[in-house]
């Protein structure tokens, strides 16, 4: 069975070598985002993509020999910036507020990608499984943060509640904030997500030390 993104591809003679424009690449990147963010994989067509970002589909197919490639890509980039933003807080020392900025930062930057990114793909056929071992990636990064203080018991649940706390209140904030109040929106997610790990410490370490071991049997002759 043939892939979806090669029937896109069927008639398009191939193009010649030429010199591709970075700029262009992402302008594409960008048009590709937002048709596939609104229509979806299947429902979105190499033309359509074309007329988004304005030009005809060949030059679309000079960068990106299929619908599934490009798709990808859109995911690829989103991702990359966002793992570029969060080593850079890291190393300036801001692993709160730093991974809550680079999340936002690369959400302002593209709005589509980003949603596309940790919200459609994982329901694509072709791109679930590639969407999950992203996520798994991201993920390590709230584990890094859980691991040391919540339970091992709740610990994987705590991770994976975490990232998604985060995603869901970036694109609550893109669909409800003010774009001049993103710096407080940083400053409140980070002091949520401090509180909310330190209350599961809590709770989970209160719950570990109200274990009682049972008592052993008595040896002692009747």
């Amino acid at each position: 069975m043939a892939r979806a993104g090669a029937r896109d591809s069927a008639d398009v003679p191939e193009a010649p070598p030429t010199r591709r424009s970075p700029e262009r690449r992402v302008a594409l990147l960008h048009a590709a985002a937002a048709s596939f963010a609104h229509a979806g994989y299947a429902a979105t067509s190499m033309e359509e993509i074309a007329a988004t970002a304005g030009v005809t589909k060949l030059i679309v197919y000079r960068h990106f020999r299929a619908k599934e490639t490009l798709y990808r890509a859109v995911l690829e980039q989103v991702f990359d910036r966002q793992v570029e933003l969060f080593l850079e807080s890291l190393a300036r020392g801001q692993q709160g507020e730093g991974t809550t900025r680079a999340l936002l930062t690369v959400a302002r930057e593209s709005p589509d990608g980003f949603r596309l990114l940790w919200r459609h793909a994982a329901r694509e056929p072709q791109f679930a499984e590639y969407a999950r071992s992203l996520r798994d990636t991201a993920v390590s990064a709230a584990r890094d943060v859980v691991a040391p203080r919540v339970a091992a018991p709740q610990a994987e649940w705590a991770a994976q509640t975490l990232f998604d706390h985060l995603v869901d209140a970036v694109l609550n904030w893109l669909d409800y904030g003010d774009a001049r109040h993103d710096e407080d929106f940083v400053a409140l997610e980070a002091a949520a997500i401090r509180a909310t790990v330190a209350a599961w410490a809590d709770q989970t370490a209160g719950a570990t030390a109200g274990v009682r071991k049972p008592a052993r049997a008595s040896t002692s002759a009747s």
